[in-house]
């Protein structure tokens, strides 16, 4: 490793090379590491150093922090070193990990591997709940009676006034002790949700592979990853399979998956192939890497850091008290500067003795602290409290207490469909082929009794969904019944592993034909392929041949078919015109139905590239998906959630139009749409044609707000993502009017322009989802709201989380606009009972002389 001979001062003004800061400890290898240029070899000064040197950069560059640690990235090379070499500048090994002691040292150095919250900025916050809102005027009146106190009212002072100061000093301080209980009670329930995601992580450490906190992980740690976890720290590959991926959409927004891989080939730490980011998923495969940043140190950490500065943008109800506390301070000043001018004016020269200086200045008071209604900040904060424990007791979770009155102001919620409004239990319904058709227990029956034909067309579609299939069984619960058996993998895979496993042998298919390589599915793509040894080619010529099964959406796949395997003949058919018609009219008949439609289809292809390159996987990727062979298709039903049709009534009947946004096939998704009152006309939906003709008559201008029931269009669309690419403003004008919609086969990129599209056009919108791909929706909208039994990433991006039935999510909106009706009540009650009789007698009493039949202390009281 090379070291820095450069002085302190140089350092502070350059970039720093982690590599170059840290080195092992000479005579203890492996032990610890420390600054090259620091005295004593005992002390660790590598994480202050970097502090410094990024703070001293953000200095240089300010208003470009994003910029500074992306550079920061950029000079890190543990991605470019061999593995061998990375694991001695961390003194591990990459079998045992490491030992117990360094991971002590390592922990003393680093802490915790925890990503640190913003911290509060206390005296700010004391001086913003002392002097900000009513406050700020009350603290007027509080320094003019002490004046009135002494010296004004030497040599008798009254104690009147000097009681008055007091007690307006404890209603001050009233209202910020409740202002500070808000903030508490915000912190309490955004560190509930927090707990609510689990953090633990596989760790080889002196040989010993153990499941520990992932805030326990130190530097150097070995730690292993398998589908569907978390990556606890950022780490560096040494070994993975040939199919592991990350989603990385958590800190990027793309649902596009990452391949991962041993080596680099030449990318900054951020786009390393061999770098796992800490927050990000495994979504296929196993890796096992070495653990090189933690905690704030981490691209995650650092990010956070970044999102600690953004200044919140204040929420509706904020904007309007504000509105409300500006319009009253604007009459109480007047009030009070109406009383001085009329005494200077006139009293204090036409009737000298009727009243003195401390008897102007009480009276001017006396209009302040009878106008102001100094219960409006503890009466808003104790409606936010009080309804944020109601949400949790109907099992809705905010966040924050802001995301309780945005809930009741939604006017348009895109819900996603699988995992949300359905079930997400997929089951094979129906199996098929070009030229037949079966249910599901007709194909088990079928099976069965061919089973002497080995290349029957329901041999091969079986083995199709054996091979090409992403789902395992846990092993763990191997041994129960096949419909208890917990799965590994996404419900599409799991419905189809179950379905093959009931017809036949699966095991065996997999054995006879091992996986050479796969390519996982994903949203972007919409179809997965796998490659295998085939068992029928036993030519010399054909040695090298493979197998590939690709399965996918058919409207994805169809194009790129140019034959079918026939279930009559049980031979290679030309996929002719007559044949894609056939395909197609059973396909919009399964959908039609809710069943969601997969096509299965296979070729053989002899690679030009060794199996494990990168130049092997590009080839595959491109030539893979050629000249394909129909072996089949499949519809799988996944039932709509018993309350999803009553939830959808209830919001619409509170005037939320309820739209659905997913990423299935236009018909499956509409035929769900119409089982649960998403859809409730029965012409056929408009689509994109119908949209254009809208949009030519169109009438020039700006068209009015179609949050007015009156200026919508009753009828339903039905629009998918090869619509909205075609989609310019005055497509959407027309589009966000309808009164029921349904969005389908549409990307992530898609769902987060619909949230925009509808916020532009005045609408305040709720998102709902469970999955990955939801989260850069469900930040964009004004209101994300997860599934508790959805991802993690969904989880941290919403505002607010479901812990129970879909259906609470109404009871929060009823809850939402309760907020607003107790608020308003308050007011109507504060102003007229409060204020408006109060200062009358403090009028009369300045201009007529009248007694006040209320004093000031009462009038605080009260």
């Amino acid at each position: 490793m090379s070291s820095d001979n450069s002085s302190g001062d140089e350092k502070m003004h350059t970039k720093v090379d982690i590599r170059e800061e840290l080195r092992p400890i000479s005579g203890a290898p492996g032990l610890a590491y420390h600054d090259s240029s620091a005295a004593d070899p005992n002390v660790s000064l590598a994480i202050g150093f970097r502090t410094l040197s990024i703070q001293v950069s953000e200095h240089q560059h300010p208003g470009k922090p994003q910029d500074d640690v992306v550079n920061f990235f950029e000079q890190l090379t543990y991605h470019n070193v061999s593995v061998e070499k990375l694991c001695g500048m961390f003194g591990t090994t990459a079998d045992r990990g490491l030992d117990n002691v360094v991971v002590a040292r390592n922990l003393q150095r680093d802490g915790k591997n925890t990503i640190a919250k913003k911290k509060p900025k206390y005296l700010l916050k004391i001086i913003s709940y002392l002097f900000t809102g009513f406050c700020s005027i009350l603290w007027v009146a509080v320094i003019i009676f002490f004046i009135c106190w002494r010296p004004l009212g030497n040599p008798n002072p009254q104690a009147t006034n000097l009681a008055l100061a007091i007690l307006i000093i404890i209603v001050i301080l009233c209202q910020a002790a409740f202002s500070a209980f808000q903030d508490w009670s915000t912190s309490r329930i955004m560190n509930s949700i927090l707990d609510l995601i689990p953090s633990e992580c596989v760790v080889i450490r002196e040989g010993k592979t153990s499941r520990m906190p992932a805030v326990e992980l130190a530097v150097g740690d070995l730690v292993m990853l398998s589908v569907g976890n978390k990556v606890p720290a950022d780490i560096r590959l040494i070994e993975t399979s040939d199919d592991v991926r990350f989603d990385r959409a958590v800190l990027t927004g793309e649902s596009e998956e990452v391949e991962g891989s041993v080596d680099s080939m030449g990318e900054t730490f951020l786009e390393a192939p061999n770098v796992a980011l800490m927050g990000t998923h495994v979504t296929n495969g196993h890796a096992k890497g070495v653990v090189v940043l933690t905690g704030g140190r981490t691209v995650m950490g650092r990010i956070s850091k970044l999102t600690n500065k953004t200044k919140q943008k204040p929420t509706l109800i904020q904007q309007e008290i504000w509105r409300f506390v500006r319009i009253i301070i604007f009459f109480t000043v007047v009030l009070a500067l109406l009383v001085l001018i009329i005494w200077l004016a006139w009293l204090n020269h036409g009737h000298h003795g009727f009243m003195t200086v401390d008897q102007m200045l009480v009276d001017v008071m006396g209009c302040v602290v009878a106008f102001i209604p100094e219960g409006v900040p503890i009466a808003v904060t104790l409606t936010l409290t009080l309804v944020a424990r109601r949400m949790k007791n109907i099992s809705v979770l905010p966040k924050s207490l802001s995301t309780v009155e945005t809930l009741g102001c939604v006017t348009v919620i895109c819900s996603d469909k699988t995992g949300t409004l359905t079930q997400n239990k997929m089951s094979v319904m129906s199996a098929g082929f070009v030229d037949e058709t079966y249910t599901a227990q007709e194909f088990r029956e079928k099976h069965a009794t061919d089973s002497a034909r080995e290349e029957s067309a329901i041999h091969l579609l079986h083995r199709a969904a054996v091979l090409c299939n992403g789902a395992t069984f846990d092993s763990a619960t191997a041994d129960l019944p096949l419909d208890n058996r917990e799965i590994n993998g996404d419900a599409t895979d799991g419905a189809i592993l179950r379905f093959v496993e009931s017809v036949g042998d699966a095991p065996a298919v997999r054995v006879s034909q091992p996986e050479i390589y796969q390519i996982p599915f994903n949203s972007r793509n919409k179809w997965m392929l796998s490659m295998h040894n085939s068992s029928r080619l036993q030519d010399s010529e054909k040695k090298s041949a493979s197998l590939i099964f690709v399965k996918g959406a058919p409207d994805v796949l169809i194009p790129s078919c140019t034959s079918y395997y026939s279930a009559v003949t049980h031979d290679i058919q030309p996929f002719d015109l007559a044949a894609r018609t056939k395909l197609v009219a059973t396909q919009e008949k399964w959908s039609r139905g809710g069943q969601r439609v997969i096509l299965l289809c296979m070729r053989e292809y002899i690679p030009y590239h060794t199996v494990g390159t990168n130049d092997f996987s590009t080839e595959i990727s491109k030539k893979g998906l050629e000249e394909l062979t129909v072996v089949g298709i499949l519809g799988l039903m996944d039932p709509p959630r018993l309350e999803s049709a009553l939830t959808v009534k209830d919001c619409r009947r509170a005037g939320v139009r309820f739209f659905m946004v997913t990423g299935d096939f236009g018909l499956t998704a509409a035929a769900i749409a119409r089982q649960i009152g998403i859809i409730t006309t029965n012409a056929e939906p408009d689509s994109l044609a119908d949209v254009v003709k809208q949009m030519q008559d169109m009438p020039s201008g700006s068209l009015p707000s179609c949050r007015d029931p009156a200026n919508r269009i009753q009828r339903s669309l039905v629009l998918e993502g090869k619509d909205l690419v075609l989609f310019t403003e005055n497509h959407w004008d027309i589009a966000t009017r309808y009164e029921e919609i349904v969005f389908a086969r549409t990307t992530p990129e898609q769902k987060l322009g619909i949230v925009n599209a509808f916020q532009k056009r005045d609408n305040v919108v709720a998102v709902t989802g469970d999955g990955v791909n939801d989260a850069p929706a469900l930040k964009a909208a004004d209101i994300g709201v997860a599934v508790v039994t959805g991802s993690d990433v969904a989880m941290e991006a919403a505002d607010l989380v479901l812990m129970g039935n879909f259906d609470s999510i109404v009871g929060g909106i009823r809850l939402g606009r309760l907020v607003f009706q107790n608020l308003q009540k308050v007011i109507a009650y504060l102003l007229p009972a409060g204020s408006w009789s109060e200062v009358w007698p403090v009028l009369v009493n300045a201009f007529l002389g009248v007694p006040t039949p209320l004093s000031s202390f009462l009038m605080i009281i009260i």
